[in-house]
């Protein structure tokens, strides 16, 4: 296993998934207190194809 692909590889998809999902978090946030809520339960899972790999993170997003 080289290494140092295996590192720019994951940076890179780190920095597509850290980008995208702030932005798609910024507009359900933005939509949710538009209706009045007061906050947003967020979860990502994690998985890697072919592989036993299922990492679940959740937290609750206070709004006001």
């Amino acid at each position: 296993m080289d290494e140092h692909k295996v590192n720019a590889g994951l940076r890179k998809f780190l920095k597509q998934v850290g980008v995208t999902s702030q932005r798609e978090i910024e507009r359900a946030a933005a939509a949710a207190a538009a209706e009045g809520k007061p906050s947003i339960k967020l979860r990502m899972q994690l998985t890697a194809e072919g592989t036993s790999l299922s990492h679940v993170i959740e937290q609750d997003i206070d709004l006001a």
